[in-house]
């Protein structure tokens, strides 16, 4: 995979201390604004990046680049994979994937006729752990509540308090709690439990923006409950609770540093699988191969899985009166 990477961020930055552990993924190039060409600078002398962009047309002309990673804010995934794909690259994209389903259709559409890859980087369905977690479920007999929180003061939260509107908690921009924690727990529970058949979200809105919210997903047998907040914290944890068990998971579902299950009348067991200490290391070779490889038909997997997710969130806003974008 010859890489270009969209954005110059704290999300680049992270990706940055792994990929160097993927010694197929060549780092082509990285894009970002005139204003980012500092960090970009930085950037590229520690981690051995080609070239540097400040215009995104002029990068994607760059015919040594194969495949780019948005790593741009929520509301930008749209537009700028969508440019990718119109030049003829391979495109992985951070989540939230778009800002509705209607924008994941049309760019789905747009990679199957164009042949290319169309992937959202989304740590825990790639996770060694959270594959094993899905292999240990029959245990728990029948699944009757799962529970997920991922609940993070922000500290840009004061400032929104005080008037000032950031991208994290501007609608038009698709922040909010939903696009920013929440996700993780809805591509938690989709990849264990497919798409349910009632969605409600009920948030506490500021300015048109969900600080936090409890999401609730309904199934034949399990009742779901996903907490996100920006405004408030506590412990972040999941449980998936069966009439045969428990699992927990503590800390965030995007991380998954190991699991806990304990089936009645047992002890507690102590899991992990994990194959490498960082969350982004198993996405992003499951990516280089499926790139490497053409699997289309693993993208469109993904992609199946991905649609899913979008139209919770579509049904989850819809419910909460949210607009985004």
């Amino acid at each position: 995979m010859k890489l270009a990477i969209f954005g110059a961020g704290m999300i680049v930055k992270d990706f940055l201390t792994m990929i160097h552990d993927i010694p197929e993924v060549e780092l082509t190039a990285i894009m970002g604004t005139p204003r980012d060409l500092p960090t970009m600078e930085e950037l590229q002398k520690n981690n051995q990046i080609k070239k540097i962009y400040t215009d995104a047309q002029e990068c994607l002309a760059d015919p040594e680049i194969d495949t780019v990673y948005v790593a741009l804010p929520n509301f930008l995934h749209y537009q700028f994979s969508k440019m990718a794909l119109e030049a003829g690259k391979n495109v992985i994209c951070e989540k939230p994937f778009t800002l509705n389903s209607a924008q994941l259709v049309e760019l789905s559409k747009l990679a199957q006729t164009k042949d290319l890859i169309l992937v959202e980087a989304i740590t825990n369905q790639y996770l060694s752990n959270y594959q094993s977690l899905k292999q240990a479920l029959p245990e728990l007999g029948s699944l009757k509540v799962i529970e997920c929180n991922y609940s993070q003061y922000s500290h840009r939260y004061d400032a929104f308090l005080a008037g000032k509107i950031l991208p994290v908690f501007d609608p038009k921009k698709g922040g909010g709690a939903l696009m920013d924690l929440n996700i993780y727990n809805i591509h938690f529970v989709i990849g264990l439990m497919g798409a349910p058949k009632a969605v409600h979200y009920y948030a506490n809105v500021m300015r048109g923006v969900d600080t936090s919210g409890i999401l609730v997903l309904d199934y034949p047998e399990t009742k779901v409950v996903c907490i996100a907040a920006k405004d408030c914290s506590a412990q972040v944890t999941s449980t998936i609770q069966g009439n045969k068990g428990s699992i927990v998971v503590d800390g965030p579902t995007n991380v998954m540093k190991d699991y806990s299950e304990q089936l009645n009348g047992a002890d507690s067991e102590q899991i992990d699988k994990k194959v490498h200490p960082h969350r982004m290391y198993e996405e992003f070779k499951t990516f280089n191969q499926m790139i490497e490889q053409h699997d289309m038909n693993a993208a469109s997997e993904r992609m199946k899985h991905s649609m899913i997710v979008m139209n919770v969130v579509d049904a989850a806003l819809k419910d909460s009166g949210i607009k985004l974008g």
